[in-house]
């Protein structure tokens, strides 16, 4: 792809995010002008704009709306770049964000709180505090069972994530099934399936800048993750120390995912189908692949996030299913062309 091309193609896709973010705002059971939303936006930010929105209008656009709209655009964004990174880590199409056990772990943690009241000290953070740290702690059992004399191998990594998740997951539907809790039930399952309803401006801050920084990490080394997708051996022929980069994407991946995951909830689908999509788009180049997997994530998640308060309005759909839905079908699609490969750009 050329560069005019890409240049076109990331402008395109920020008007697209754009208008997808502030037609988010406007769904709902209140409506709302686009002039309204940008009228709040500016006053609240600080520009000397006369809004004509009523203070109700005010409270649902800046207090409810926004914060869900952005949180569903960095979710998106970081689950579609940490797919991206994954897939070039393992070489293998069928990974996502949540092949090293992370989705399991912090399930584990927010069952905890939902149904045990643990970290019940740290009021309206513990069930993020403890879905943050399940996650990690999965992380870290996965690491250590696929290090061996000192290396990391990617089959001992994938093996030891599908079996560390299994082991979480059946901790998780035990916890569930010895509960009384009716209701608890039903909120661990819901959080199970991916919801941004909780979405406030100071929850939004952790994943934000956490996505920022691991963004630009990975950018600073788009061109390892292209030698991985050539194989072991002419990757260390260019001079990589393949144990040491995969340390590092499997840190700075893991921390991304339990930081979106503790926000958002298991929010599935996204870090698979995205990255083949941008492939298919842009080819297999990651200087490429990951800015256009940051925008198409985000476009897709703030979609989907619409249609899961559609869908059965008044109630609200796990995002999840929604993502599921509309990745599952997609992804089919993808396996039967014949001419898609795995890191190819057709």
């Amino acid at each position: 792809m050329t560069k005019l091309r890409f240049t076109l193609l990331t402008g395109a896709l920020l008007a697209v995010l754009l208008a997808s973010m502030t037609f988010g705002v406007m769904v709902g059971s209140v409506d709302i002008t686009p002039i309204i939303i940008w009228e709040v936006l500016f006053s609240n930010i600080g520009l000397s704009v006369e809004s004509t929105a009523s203070k109700a209008q005010s409270i649902i656009v800046w207090e409810i709306r926004l914060p869900r709209i952005i949180l569903a655009a960095i979710v998106g964004a970081a689950l579609a770049v940490s797919g991206a990174a994954i897939q070039a880590l393992v070489r293998n199409p069928i990974a996502d964000p949540y092949i090293l056990g992370v989705s399991s772990g912090a399930s584990v943690g927010a069952t905890l709180v939902i149904l045990l009241g643990a970290f019940s000290f740290l009021g309206t953070y513990a069930l993020s505090v403890a879905a943050f740290l399940g996650a990690i702690f999965a992380v870290v059992i996965v690491f250590l069972l696929a290090r061996v004399n000192g290396r990391t191998s990617v089959i001992r990594l994938l093996l030891a994530g599908i079996a560390i998740s299994m082991v979480f997951s059946a901790i998780t539907n035990f916890m569930l099934m010895t509960s009384k809790q009716q209701g608890g039930i039903q909120a661990v399952i819901h959080w199970m399936l991916g919801s941004l309803a909780g979405a406030k401006w100071s929850t939004i801050g952790l994943p934000f800048f956490t996505f920022l920084f691991i963004f630009l990490l990975l950018v600073f080394n788009y061109r390892q993750l292209n030698a991985l997708l050539l194989g072991e051996e002419l990757a260390t022929t260019l001079g990589i120390n393949l144990d040491r980069f995969r340390i590092f994407i499997i840190l700075v991946v893991s921390l991304l995912t339990g930081v979106v995951v503790a926000s958002s909830g298991s929010i599935g689908f996204v870090g698979l189908i995205i990255p083949h999509f941008v492939r298919m788009m842009v080819g297999s180049n990651y200087k490429l692949v990951l800015p256009i997997s940051v925008l198409m994530g985000a476009v897709f998640l703030v979609w989907a996030d619409v249609a899961a308060r559609i869908a059965i309005a008044p109630e609200e759909m796990p995002i999840g299913i929604v993502t599921a839905i509309c990745g599952g079908p997609f992804f089919i699609w993808m396996l039967r062309r014949r001419r898609y490969t795995f890191g190819d750009g057709e």
